[in-house]
């Protein structure tokens, strides 16, 4: 959850940290801080609040020059966001700094432990004994490296670590287990980093740490060790993406870049789908068509926005391919246990790779002899590094908090997926698969046909800045559409909003409807007119009843309109592709509603972007 940036090189060390917590401050911006090693002696600034505290402490009071330095942005576990819970912490000696992301399960005996022996603790984190364990290991005799796998020996949980000593100060010194970490290979200068955008202005060369690593960045190179000090095998790639990708663009927010990036990010999610023989293919996919006839059931798990896509997934795989499927939320899948077998068919869904519920469940299906295919964006990443086989999204660096593009490309993911099925099952003739392609083809320019007309869209959304409530209703995919809209009004704009499937309307909903509550309706294409007709009767249901209705239909929809207070039209697309493009206006609907709330669309409150504790 927390960000973290470690360098050592050439250039003014607390520079690059702190450009580089810019960067990462979507993933927590609770407190903030920084350590840089300069004359044998540590200086830690740390300030509560957004990264600008920090610079402003910075500014009044600057370190001296460093070559080498730790940073860390955080989104709170233990202890309240303050000055003293802020990272990095520091040992007894004040030599050792550390820097922490994840939960460290066994802090408190090792808390007590550590007061019994003498030392003083304090903050309320759970961070701060991996700083004096680390002091007693240095004390010992060890060198920072080595001390760091011994103290990774007693931890429990998923962490990672990044730590500094004082004297040794072209060093440092970076672990992981079950969380993110990602090294930045340079010219006399490397870096860590929870996420390459922190050093993407430096270098585009990567290195992947495995689970249970530790690495040592020293200017001249990289050293990636096993927790028992074996060498580890060490994984390189490039990062096809640049500084600007990571930059707004000319937009307020980056969630605003996110929404227009769509089109393209879309069409790139395509790219490259269709072989010479008109079949389609998918990268790294790993699993065989063998392995893939056998399945007999399908588990998609993912969390939030993604567990949205997973549920419009079920829709296509079970209509294209015809295999059961079912949709869970990650975070329940293991502590249920499910029925899996060698013939279930596992698909993970995280923009990040690093989600930890769905790390975990993918862990368990694996342990299960489950195959598992994900679905991500984040190249390197865990989740893709521990399945059978990955379809990468390809929607580049999503910054903001609340997900838009990565939504949109996970759905033409798993469409692909279905279709991919359908055609090594037989379940759909080639050229139906290639017709269904082509029609995604045309998808991202009814995405952009839609970003054009959102004005009015806007201003229904100020319009609306007052209310306290609004409901979401839908059917069929038009259900999780409606979900993910109400979602996005709870992260963004902190007001009560609740999706519902309209079928659902009469047995208890409705009891929620009273005089101009806001109820936005996704209409269902005309062309399954059972659908369509019966969400129509649900409208006349609740604007007898006094709501305000907010309709979203396809083009050329007349018979919603008598019906619709405000009418918002969409381009006419098959049933199971109208996602795709009514998504979008509720992306801006609550972007705007937000926005004129006063509040920080990029940073809503209590989130981080990438959850990598359960």
């Amino acid at each position: 959850m927390c960000g973290i940036v470690g360098y050592v090189g050439s250039q003014a060390a607390l520079d690059v940290v702190v450009d580089g917590l810019a960067r990462l401050e979507y993933r927590g911006y609770d407190s903030a801080g920084a350590a840089v090693l300069a004359d044998g002696k540590l200086t830690v600034t740390k300030r509560a609040g957004k990264l600008v505290n920090l610079r402003d402490a910075l500014a009044e009071s600057p370190p001296p020059q460093s070559r080498a330095g730790i940073g860390h942005t955080r989104w709170a576990t233990h202890g309240p966001p303050n000055d003293r819970n802020a990272h990095p912490h520091v040992d007894c000696t004040g030599a050792v700094a550390v820097v922490h992301n994840g939960i460290i399960e066994n802090f408190a005996a090792l808390r007590v432990e550590l007061e019994e022996r003498g030392h003083e603790l304090s903050s309320d984190t759970d961070t701060e004994a991996v700083a004096h364990l680390l002091e007693e290991e240095v004390t010992k005799g060890a060198g920072l490296t080595e001390a760091m796998r011994r103290v990774c020996g007693r931890l429990e949980g998923a962490f990672t670590l990044v730590a500094v000593h004082a004297g040794e100060p072209d060093l440092v010194v970076g672990a992981r287990r079950n969380s993110p970490l990602v090294v930045g290979v340079g010219a006399g200068e490397n870096f860590l980093a929870s996420d390459v955008a922190a050093f993407i202005a430096h270098t585009r060369d990567a290195i992947e740490l495995g689970q249970d690593q530790v690495v040592e960045l020293r200017p001249e190179g990289v050293t990636v060790t096993d927790f028992a000090g074996a060498p580890a095998p060490v994984k390189e790639y490039h990062v096809d993406w640049d500084v600007s990708a990571a930059e707004k663009g000319g937009h307020d927010y980056f969630m605003l870049k996110e929404i227009a990036e769509q089109p393209r990010a879309v069409a790139d999610t395509l790219l490259g789908r269709v072989g010479a023989d008109g079949r389609l293919t998918l990268d790294e996919m790993r699993l065989s068509d063998q392995q893939l006839r056998d399945v007999e059931k399908i588990i998609i798990v993912a969390c939030g926005t993604a567990y949205h896509a997973g549920m419009i997934a079920k829709y296509a795989i079970e209509h294209w391919a015809q295999i059961p499927c079912e949709v869970e939320l990650a975070s329940e899948f293991r502590y249920r246990d499910p029925i899996l077998t060698r013939t279930t068919l596992v698909i993970a869904i995280s923009q990040s790779g690093e989600t930890m519920d769905t790390l975990m469940a993918v862990r368990h299906a694996r342990e299960q002899r489950a195959n598992v295919l994900g679905i991500c964006n984040v190249n390197g990443s865990t989740i893709p590094r521990e399945c059978d086989g990955v379809l990468y999204t390809h929607a580049g660096p999503e910054i903001a908090v609340a997900s838009t593009k990565a939504f949109l490309t996970q759905l033409v993911a798993v469409y692909l997926i279905a279709l991919y099925l359908a055609q090594v099952r037989g379940t759909k003739w080639g050229d139906e698969v290639f017709a269904m392609i082509q029609l995604l083809a045309t998808m991202p320019e009814k995405v952009e046909a839609v970003l054009g007309t959102v004005e009015p869209v806007r201003e229904l959304a100020r319009s609306l800045a007052n209310e306290r409530c609004v409901l979401f209703l839908g059917r069929h995919v038009g259900f999780p559409v409606a979900l993910e809209g109400a979602l996005k009004l709870k992260e963004l704009a902190y007001m009560h909003a609740e999706g519902f499937a309209a079928g659902e309307l009469k047995h208890g909903p409705i009891a929620l409807i009273e005089q101009d509550l806001p109820v936005v309706v996704v209409v269902p294409p005309r062309a399954r007119p059972i659908l369509h007709d019966k969400i129509v009767s649900n409208i006349q249901e609740i604007r007898a009843r006094g709501a305000r209705t907010i309709v979203i239909a396809e083009e050329g929809d007349e018979t919603v309109a008598p019906y619709a207070d405000t009418l918002i039209r969409v381009p006419a697309v098959p049933t199971l592709l109208q996602p795709l493009v009514a998504t979008v206006p509720l992306q801006v609907f609550a972007c705007e509603l937000a926005t004129a709330r006063g509040h920080d669309v990029d940073q809503p409150r209590n989130l981080a972007k990438s959850v990598t504790v359960e």
